[in-house]
C-alpha cells in the first residue's frame, strides 16, 4: 500500500499557527490604540538597504516576457525602512507596517530567506521614547514585564570584562582565544567590529532577557548603521536591540537625519562589501532624496514577528511558526 504524499503540509502545527494570527491581531490594535497609521510600501524597489552582513535577493523586471533576463534590475526589501521614512518626509507621524522581507543567505534555526517584520517609526521620539514603546509592545504580546535596560559597554564589562569601545581588536583577539572562542573560517583578526560582534554573540547574548526583556542601547558608533552618533568620548550610535530569553527580537534607532552622512556611510559598507567580494548595492536612493528635502527627528523599531511568535510557543525553531520556510515553498 502506497502511502499519500503528505510534503504540501504545514511545518507549523495548527495550534502554532492560531497563536500566530491572535499576536498579529493584537500587534495592530496596540497601534491602532495608539493612533498609528498602517501602511504599505513596496516589495520591490529600486532602492535598498545597504549593510555589509544584510544581502538582498534581486530580479530583473523584464519589459518584454520573451527576454525575461532583459530589463531593470530591482531588489526585495530586507525592510520597509527606506519607503517607511519617505513617507516621514512627506508628513506621516506615527506610522507602522507589518511586511514581507526577504535575506539571501539566512537560512537556520531561527532564519527563513522570507520572513514577516514589523516596523514602525514615530516623529519627535528621542533613543527613550522609543525604547518605551518597544518595551511597552513586547509586554503586551509576551506579558514577560517592562524590559530592563543596559548600555552595551556595561554588558561587556559585566559579562566579558573588557570596555567594547576602546578596546583593541588585538586585545579582543587574546580574550577570544583565552575563552575557547572558535573563529569562523576566513576571519579578518583585524576587524575589530568582527571581534565585538562574535563576542557579544558567544558571552553576552545567552544572558540577556532571562529574568525580563532586556534592552542593549548606545552600541559603538562604528555599529550605528542609520542611527544618529552621539558625541561623547567615545562617540556612541543610538541604537538599541531588545532581548527575550537570549534571542534578539528587534533592532531599533534614534534615527540619522543628514543625507551626507548617510551617503558617507553607504560609501564605506560598499567598499566593505567588495573587500568581502560581494556585489556592491546601490549607493543613491530615493531616500536620500527624502533626506535632502528634510527628514524629521524620529525613531523606528524593526521586529522580527516570526522570532516573537517562536518565544510565544516555546517553539525552537523557525519551521514551527510559519506555515511554508523555503524548502517547502
Amino acid at each position: 500500500m502506497t502511502l499519500p504524499n503528505r510534503d504540501f503540509h504545514p511545518t507549523a502545527s495548527w495550534r502554532n499557527l492560531q497563536l500566530r494570527a491572535e499576536l498579529l491581531r493584537r500587534t495592530r490594535q496596540f497601534f491602532d490604540d495608539l493612533g498609528f497609521l498602517e501602511v504599505e510600501t513596496p516589495i520591490l524597489s529600486a532602492d535598498t538597504v545597504i549593510d555589509r552582513h544584510l544581502d538582498p535577493l534581486s530580479l530583473i523586471l523584464a519589459d518584454d516576457p520573451r527576454l525575461p533576463n532583459e530589463g531593470r534590475r530591482l531588489w526585495l526589501q530586507t525592510s520597509p525602512e527606506f519607503a517607511m521614512k519617505r513617507l516621514l518626509a512627506a508628513g506621516a507621524k506615527q506610522i507602522y507596517q507589518v511586511a514581507r522581507v526577504f535575506r539571501a543567505a539566512e537560512r537556520g534555526r531561527r532564519h527563513n530567506p522570507e520572513f514577516t517584520m514589523v516596523e514602525w517609526y514615530r516623529v519627535g521620539d528621542t533613543m527613550n521614547q522609543g525604547m518605551t514603546l518597544l518595551s511597552d509592545l513586547v509586554d503586551s504580546l509576551l506579558q514577560r514585564g517592562p524590559a530592563e535596560r543596559i548600555s552595551y559597554r556595561e554588558a561587556f564589562e559585566k559579562h566579558v570584562g573588557v570596555d567594547p569601545h576602546t578596546s583593541s581588536a588585538i586585545e579582543l583577539t587574546t580574550l577570544a582565544a583565552s575563552r575557547g572562542i572558535d573563529t569562523p573560517q576566513g576571519w579578518d583578526a583585524n576587524d575589530r567590529d568582527a571581534w565585538l560582534e562574535l563576542l557579544l554573540s558567544e558571552l553576552v547574548e545567552p544572558h540577556l532577557g532571562r529574568r525580563q526583556p532586556t534592552l542593549l542601547y548606545d552600541y559603538p558608533a562604528s555599529q550605528a548603521a542609520l542611527a544618529v552618533v552621539r558625541a561623547e568620548s567615545p562617540p556612541v550610535g543610538e541604537r538599541f536591540e531588545l532581548y527575550v530569553d537570549g534571542v534578539e527580537l528587534a533592532n531599533g534607532y534614534h534615527e540619522l537625519l543628514q543625507a551626507d552622512e548617510l551617503r558617507r556611510r553607504n560609501a564605506q559598507a560598499n567598499q566593505a562589501r567588495k573587500a568581502d567580494g560581494k556585489l556592491p548595492l546601490p549607493e543613491e536612493s530615493r531616500l536620500l532624496a527624502a533626506m535632502d528635502a528634510g527628514l524629521p527627528p524620529c525613531a523606528g523599531v524593526a521586529l522580527g514577528f516570526d522570532r516573537l511568535v517562536m518565544l510565544a510557543a516555546g517553539a525552537k525553531c523557525i519551521d514551527d511558526v510559519i506555515a511554508f520556510p523555503i524548502e517547502n515553498a
